[in-house]
């Protein structure tokens, strides 16, 4: 199953760039807050908070604040608004190459988690207005997508038959190239834990590892029109809510 990945371009921009790092603490801290809130502040048995725990860490978010996020999560901490986790949908008109003689839309998942509900949406709403996009019914993009478990891991050491190997061993069903010695792993959302906790056995650092969402069929776009969603997905991405995005790109 082909897709298209921005976790590289994500993680690049989340780790060189030193002025938005309080944002990224934020990012990353809202993670650990929800996680919490749904499943109770020990790690050990909660497994997303884990999850959210490691890909702060990533970050060097440090313990202080990981351990105030737990807090405010579990209700110890009282400083702040509850944390909601929301997934919005959305289309954005281009010109793909499948179809020369109109627009097609590239279907959009965009997950954000926030403490303004109202403030969220409209920003949101905005940016795709301003794009002549539009945000949709819950459902209304999310049957264009297949959820599942994403695992990336950096293979450095191990060539990238070995690690492809590994991983299907390990419970892996797709894997994709992400940029050099980096793979990411498809696997069923409930096999998450076991396939991520194999490969760590095998030596493999795992750089990241949660839900994600792959397009069931996608679109292809020309140079012009992959400029143009590019820097959409930029203004999106960089949204101070926004977690992540997925698309149905190639």
């Amino acid at each position: 199953m082909s897709g298209h990945s921005h976790w590289a371009t994500t993680h690049r921009q989340k780790d060189v760039n030193d002025a938005k790092r309080a944002a990224v603490f934020t990012k990353y801290g809202r993670n650990i807050i929800v996680a919490a809130q749904h499943g109770g502040g020990n790690p050990d048995t909660n497994f997303a908070l884990r999850l959210a725990i490691d890909q702060a860490r990533t970050v060097n978010m440090p313990k202080d604040n990981i351990d105030r996020a737990i807090k405010r999560g579990t209700g110890e901490l009282k400083d702040g608004a509850t944390i909601e986790d929301i997934l919005y949908e959305g289309y954005l008109p281009v010109r793909s190459l499948a179809k020369a003689g109109g627009p097609d839309n590239v279907a959009m998942l965009i997950q954000t988690t926030t403490d303004n509900r109202n403030r969220t949406v409209s920003e949101i709403k905005s940016l795709f207005t301003k794009a002549n996009g539009k945000i949709g019914a819950i459902g209304s993009v999310a049957f264009l997508f297949k959820q599942v478990g994403e695992i990336i891991i950096d293979h450095s050491g191990k060539d990238r038959d070995t690690a492809e190997l590994d991983a299907i061993d390990a419970g892996a069903e797709d894997t994709e190239d992400i940029e050099e010695n980096i793979l990411a792993l498809y696997v069923p959302f409930e096999n998450l834990k076991k396939v991520k906790d194999v490969l760590e056995e095998k030596g493999y650092a795992v750089k990241s590892a949660g839900l994600s969402y792959r397009p069931i069929q996608t679109v292809a776009l020309d140079a012009k029109a992959r400029e143009q969603y590019d820097a959409f997905f930029e203004q999106i991405n960089d949204h101070p809510d926004v977690q992540r995005v997925w698309d149905n790109l190639e």
